[in-house]
């Protein structure tokens, strides 16, 4: 008689590498069944919540993001990102570190909370993919991420919004962080990309925009060809706004906009620009409140591991 292996892999599991099978609708839910530990030994990703929704301007709900998107790649944990080469986790030694504490009643130490969170993390030597909360977490994640692999970084960055709006020091705001990340040198706008905005903003900042008609009439190659060109071998942080996808893709976020991207264009390009010089990555802005059969956080947990299979395959 075989006995097979307990569930559970979140905490039973023996090896940080591989895919293992246990029932999708049982057993606790970390991202994608990785082990749920702070113990970094050996690790080369560490995954991470950042339950923030102080900095919204429309719907709230993201703190229950990080959460939704665990529960959700439960249904995908099963095996390999379909019609990829490897398994990511087979090259990758990949944990859940739990989400980032901060005192939500002072507001006013919520950003250095998370950068000493990511901080903590990636000076230990492990990557990081932190899932979000609200837009803003990108800011302190970016801070972190610069005094780490120095600055300027190339910013990859999906949205509908380009959150570049002229702001007031102090303030948290899900749609101005990269405007300070410019003023404060962290990222370089003419190394940088946004893709999917279809919302006004007369200033760009000197980002290269592919906006969502953009993307729509030029196709999902040129996307691809045109972000690599402008990328080059820069260190690239990548942040992912999930109302990148249309609403009809992903209607649990906040600040939903009609002609986004398909889930289908969201995880081409993504697979294309495997070889780019990835250093660290979120993901913001599943509300699952607003969600239906929780379409939005399996999207975002698709897309996660869409992005932890670019970082499984960067430049050696």
């Amino acid at each position: 008689m075989t006995v097979k292996k307990e569930g559970d892999f979140a905490i039973t599991r023996e090896s940080l590498y591989g895919t293992e099978n246990e029932p999708t609708y049982a057993g606790i839910t970390s991202f994608m069944r990785r082990k749920y530990t702070r113990d970094l030994t050996g690790v080369d990703l560490v995954v991470t919540g950042v339950p923030l929704d102080s900095a919204t301007t429309n719907r709230p709900g993201t703190r229950l993001g990080p959460r939704a998107i665990r529960v959700a790649s439960t249904i995908i944990s099963w095996m390999r990102p379909y019609n990829t080469v490897m398994d990511p986790f087979d090259k990758l030694a990949v944990v859940d570190y739990g989400d980032c504490f901060f005192d939500f009643g002072r507001p006013e130490t919520i950003s250095d909370s998370i950068e000493a969170h990511a901080t903590s993390i990636i000076n230990r030597g492990p990557a990081l993919l932190s899932l979000g909360g609200d837009h803003f977490v990108a800011w302190p994640l970016l801070k972190a991420h610069a005094k780490r692999h120095g600055k300027p970084l190339s910013l990859l960055h999906f949205d509908a919004h380009s959150d570049t709006w002229e702001d007031e020091e102090g303030r948290n705001d899900h749609g101005t962080m990269f405007w300070h990340a410019v003023k404060e040198g962290l990222i370089d706008p003419a190394s940088s990309v946004q893709i999917g905005l279809r919302t006004n903003n007369e200033d760009a900042l000197g980002f290269n925009i592919l906006d969502a008609p953009w993307v729509h009439e030029n196709g999902i190659r040129a996307v691809i060809d045109k972000t690599l060109e402008i990328l080059g071998d820069r260190p690239v942080y990548l942040s992912f706004d999930i109302d990148c996808l249309d609403p009809s893709y992903a209607p649990g976020t906040g600040t939903p906009v009609c002609g986004g991207l398909t889930s289908h264009q969201a995880i081409a390009i993504l697979r294309g620009l495997i070889g780019i010089n990835l250093i660290g990555m979120d993901l913001v802005e599943v509300a699952p409140a607003y969600d239906s059969g929780e379409i939005t956080a399996l999207a975002a947990a698709t897309l996660a591991m869409e992005i932890i299979n670019i970082y499984a395959n960067r430049p050696e």
